[in-house]
């Protein structure tokens, strides 16, 4: 069995349990799970957890993540991409200017609110929004706040004069949550248009690029060659955002059978999660007791 995170790229026309189906027969191995849906249509950065490390799917999933893609202006779909049914059309008559669209893009940056679209997997009462979208029903959505640290526009605009719609290609960093369909629609009401996002595409997510990654075809190379430990991250590489604490031998001897310790066993004392290391190696996350502010106690362990 392996441990290590293995950055894919998905490719267009699989869904993210595809990758990890796929990968459990390459593999030839169970313990898989991936940090973060992409839908079918969107192509990407996909990290797939292995082993030990599907110990860490929620840390790498609040991580940021860098989005490519395009936005168009003249119509919006009941999906807010590119193939949904049309709802809405308004002509663009005459191009908007770099100008107005950057500035009316550079108000969406910091905390902002959306209203996740009726075809997202969110759940009101017991069931999914895509449920109530297929069934033709409506439902009060949830408002979220999604994080937002650039969202810019990266090529000149084009404007078609027989289509009447306008398009340009941005890139956008955001956090966990942030629908980036949602981001282009509200966008196009801010303009005063209907749109869409008309492709997209993950660059990073967790740290790990594109150039990172690899494809299906060439994990099962790798297989076939004995060298996927090769392109395996490491545990470590998916908890730099922790402190990190040397443990000596007779510590880790009461860490491994996993005991609520006084805050101050280490020295200072632990007041946030940290991660606990042995000789470089990752074997636990430490972090304050809920109930009892002198103890902490482990919250994830790697052992194996």
């Amino acid at each position: 069995m392996f441990n290590g995170i293995l950055p894919v790229w998905k490719e267009k026309g699989m869904t993210s349990h595809d990758v990890v189906f796929k990968l459990r027969r390459i593999l030839k191995m169970k313990k898989i799970g991936h940090t973060g849906t992409l839908d079918p249509e969107v192509e990407g950065v996909l990290l797939v957890c292995l082993g030990q490390a599907t110990k860490l799917v929620e840390f790498l999933m609040d991580g940021e993540k860098i989005y490519q893609g395009e936005i168009t202006l003249g119509y919006s779909t009941e999906t807010e991409d590119a193939h949904g049914e049309i709802v809405e059309e308004k002509p663009v008559m005459a191009p908007l200017s770099n100008e107005v669209i950057d500035a009316a893009m550079a108000e969406f940056k910091g905390d902002i609110t959306q209203i996740p679209p009726y075809y997202s997997a969110v759940k009101v009462n017991g069931r999914r929004l895509y449920e109530y979208a297929r069934a033709g029903e409506t439902v009060e959505r949830p408002r979220r706040i999604a994080k937002i640290d650039y969202f810019k526009r990266t090529n000149e605009t084009v404007f078609d004069s027989e289509t009447q719609q306008q398009k340009w290609q941005f890139e956008v960093k955001c956090g966990k949550g942030t629908y980036v369909r949602t981001l282009a629609v509200d966008l196009g009401t801010k303009l005063g248009y209907p749109s869409h996002m008309s492709q997209l595409t993950r660059m990073a997510t967790g740290g790990v690029s594109a150039d990172q990654t690899l494809r299906l075809a060439e994990i099962q190379e790798k297989m076939d060659n004995h060298t996927i430990e090769d392109i395996l991250l490491p545990i470590e590489s998916g908890l730099t955002q922790f402190p990190q604490l040397a443990m000596t031998g007779s510590q880790f001897e009461d860490v491994k059978n996993g005991k609520v310790l006084a805050a101050n066993y280490f020295g200072s004392v632990l007041a946030e999660p940290t991660v606990l290391t042995l000789e470089g190696k990752v074997k636990a996350i430490y972090q304050p007791h809920p109930t009892q502010a002198d103890l902490i106690k482990p919250q994830k362990m790697f052992l194996s």
